[in-house]
């Protein structure tokens, strides 16, 4: 069977990161999303998977050179300037999925920790056009909403139903099986939504198959999401607070630290907290329940504390990052700098003096 990862999205949500990478490389534990993605499909058994894509996402794809871990990958690339949506992508690499067999199609700004082998024996037996992986959140109004039968049926499906409206609470997980019929569904060169348009008329139909799983599952839509499934993820790993004394600096765990890493003296990282690759951390540093992208430089005497840090950033000494501040990529901040919370930086740009008020700075 063939995997379809929907990778074209534009992440404004996720701005200044995404200005810099598409969500599908976003690190979750310091690995890419879309690695996480690639070790999944080979734990079921599918290799092969057909990344559709933006022009610019692809260059960045084949850049990362991610282990492909035995998934075959190939590219299918929407046209320039002309978005298609979620259907449209699924329609435009039709020669490349085929049409003897059903298909799976994940979009690629999700973490489900989803099995698929489960979910594609499911659809087979009900013999379905569609089905959809539904899980059970507190607050739907995000998301598209299932109203299931007892055979699993979906008689009716919403997008985004305004708050307090929602029917149930089990929404689209963004994990879908399709018979190879969804491609006489599809217009060919048109941008179509399928939860808008596609989903709504296979419940109409009594085509559309829900797909009820529990575990692990988190979008990436915003950068609170972001923090959390990194967050999530630690405390799996460790749900004990436990400090350690590695020659002159304190590890508060759960913390992630990748390769070559430099951290100095009487600092003290953690707890959830993510270094990323080749990192520089001063003296008399604290870094709590924050990302730090690769290559990133943070100073002596520097506190950062729920914060995402980009690439190849320049924190000078005695800085101090508020909750909820987002630092693009390859920005400059000068010594003795305060930023207060929720301000986000525009990659490239270089800090001079306090930001005291809640700013988007381009």
């Amino acid at each position: 069977m063939k995997a379809v990862i929907l990778a074209g999205g534009f992440a404004t949500r996720l701005r200044p990161l995404s200005c810099t990478r598409p969500k599908i490389l976003f690190p979750i534990l310091n690995k890419p999303l879309l690695q996480w993605t690639l070790e999944r499909l080979t734990k079921h058994k599918i290799t092969e998977a057909i990344l559709a894509v933006n022009h610019a996402t692809e260059i960045m794809i084949r850049r990362q050179k991610i282990p492909n871990h035995g998934v075959h990958i190939k590219y299918s690339r929407d046209p320039l300037g002309i978005p298609l949506g979620t259907g449209g992508p699924i329609k435009k690499a039709e020669k490349l999925i085929g049409n003897n067999e059903p298909f799976l199609v994940l979009n690629g700004d999700i973490f489900a920790d989803v099995n698929y082998t489960e979910i594609i024996k499911e659809h087979e037996e009900k013999d379905a056009v569609a089905t959809i992986a539904l899980y059970d959140v507190k607050n739907p109004s995000r998301y598209g909403v299932a109203v299931l039968t007892k055979n699993n049926r979906i008689k009716r499906f919403i997008e985004k139903p305004p708050k307090g409206t929602a029917p149930t609470n089990l929404i689209n997980a963004g994990v879908y099986v399709f018979n190879p019929k969804i491609f006489n569904y599809l217009p060919k060169g048109k941008a179509v939504s399928m939860e808008r348009e596609i989903f709504p008329k296979l419940a109409n139909k009594g085509e559309l198959y829900g797909h009820v799983f529990n575990g692990l599952w988190s979008d990436i839509g915003k950068p609170e999401d972001f923090l959390k499934i990194n967050k999530v993820l630690l405390a799996s790993i460790s749900n004990k607070t436990k400090i350690k004394t590695i020659q002159e600096y304190k590890i508060v765990e759960p913390i992630a630290c990748d390769k070559e890493v430099t951290i100095g003296e009487n600092s003290t990282i953690g707890p959830y907290t993510v270094i990323g690759r080749k990192a520089i951390i001063g003296k008399s540093t604290r870094i709590i329940n924050s990302i730090i992208f690769p290559r990133a430089t943070i100073s002596d005497s520097v506190f950062i504390e729920n914060a995402i840090i980009g690439e190849n950033t320049f924190i000078g000494k005695r800085v101090k990052i508020g909750k909820g501040c987002i630092i693009g990529d390859h920005v400059r901040i000068k010594d003795n700098i305060s930023i207060t919370d929720n301000v986000s930086i525009c990659p490239a740009k270089e800090i001079i003096q306090d930001v005291l008020e809640p700013l988007h700075i381009i």
